[in-house]
């Protein structure tokens, strides 16, 4: 495949990141931007115009990625010319958060194609049941059929997120671009890197992915506790301690992030399901693993191409991570880069959530708090 990369802020422009000019030879840009200069005026027509046959995918960020670098209030765009990799391109409304599941499987069927591989998705970060929405996709796509991406972004806000569809900013939708033919390699792979800490709580009371009580608890009361004065500052606040979920004492825990707060039901809405039953832990950073957990994730996806180089990585971090990195957050970009070597190009964003198996061996599932990276490679 052939790869480009433009960077555009209000101080500098357009810049580009990577020399070549694919022009009306790219089938796919993807754009990843703060919401506010995606809606800046003429910025998206820009892209339309460098990139006139292509379709144009992606959303609003807490931070875009280009190679070893993360932006704010940017848009960078990744232009992909693929030499034998057909595309088909699609995206569903998603009215209220209940329908989650019932998009991703209209979103499975209108990608739906015989040589299909692999489906890229963005989703609006707010108003989707991130969990719901893959089991929904999932379900309905061939088994062979593998998925990655994230959930939108805006900020540490919490207050609107955008999703592109073909270059056209919109609010409550999800977009896929599934990958066909066997000329591509997908490898990707998912590492947090937070540790537990405090007891571990059973979920006595809750609804979709909306928490209400812990060990019979007011779960809410129990983030206020450990936030303090940090507690007026929620939802942010609480990506500095996410929660880790387990089915039972034997399986794997996932990670969920709080999206927003209602005082008035005494709750907490999280990107996924909780499930009543479930094994809670709180957790909190610990700045080498978060590092270390991107390199990790990064070695998992590399290592599934099959021998292959990684010729694009796309990274998708949760702002969580960014906002306890702070300054030292390209650490983790750098150590992707360690894995897939100089000849990679390097995009992503930071997210409200990030869709990936662990490994190529295990199902699909929402995360939070990750770094996930899909490494992408063309015969």
């Amino acid at each position: 495949m052939l790869l480009e990369q433009t960077c555009w802020s209000v101080a500098s422009g357009w810049q580009p990141v990577t020399s070549g000019r694919l022009a009306t030879q790219a089938q796919l840009a993807l754009a990843f931007g703060s919401r506010a200069a995606l809606e800046t005026p003429g910025v998206l027509d820009a892209v339309r115009r460098a990139y006139p046959t292509a379709y144009i995918a992606g959303c609003s960020t807490a931070g875009e990625i280009a190679g070893t670098h993360v932006f704010d209030d940017s848009v960078v765009v990744t232009a992909i010319a693929f030499r034998n990799t057909p595309l088909t391109c699609a995206s569903v409304e998603v009215t209220a958060s209940s329908l989650s599941e019932e998009a991703g499987a209209q979103l499975a069927e209108r990608l739906a194609n015989d040589d299909l591989r692999h489906v890229l998705v963005f989703s609006d970060g707010l108003h989707v049941n991130g969990s719901r929405f893959i089991r929904g996709l999932t379900e309905r796509l061939p088994g062979h059929v593998t998925v990655t991406g994230g959930l939108a972004a805006d900020g540490a806000r919490f207050e609107e997120t955008k999703v592109l569809v073909n270059g056209t900013p919109r609010t409550d939708v999800i977009v896929g671009i599934g990958l066909r033919g066997e000329s591509i390699r997908v490898g990707y792979g998912s590492v947090g890197g937070w540790d537990p800490f405090g007891p571990e709580r059973i979920v006595t009371r809750a609804r979709g992915n909306v928490l209400y009580e812990l060990d019979g608890r007011s779960a809410l009361g129990l983030y206020r506790r450990y936030l303090g004065e940090q507690a007026r500052d929620l939802p942010a606040a609480g990506l500095l301690f996410p929660l880790s979920l387990r089915k039972n004492r034997e399986s794997r825990g996932v990670v969920r992030t709080i999206l927003s707060v209602c005082d008035a039901e005494d709750s907490l809405t999280f990107a996924g399901d909780i499930a009543e039953g479930s094994y809670a832990q709180l957790m909190r950073a610990n700045f080498d693993r978060l590092i270390e957990g991107a390199a990790g994730a990064a070695r998992i996806s590399a290592g599934a191409i099959c021998g292959r180089s990684t010729e694009l990585a796309l990274l998708i971090s949760c702002v969580g991570r960014k906002m306890v990195l702070k300054q030292r957050v390209e650490e983790e970009v750098e150590g992707v880069r360690d894995v897939v070597g100089p000849g990679a190009i390097l995009a992503g964003f930071y997210s409200y959530g990030e869709i990936s198996p662990f490994t190529s061996s295990a199902t699909c599932e929402l995360h939070n708090q990750t770094m996930t990276v899909t490494t992408l490679s063309e015969a």
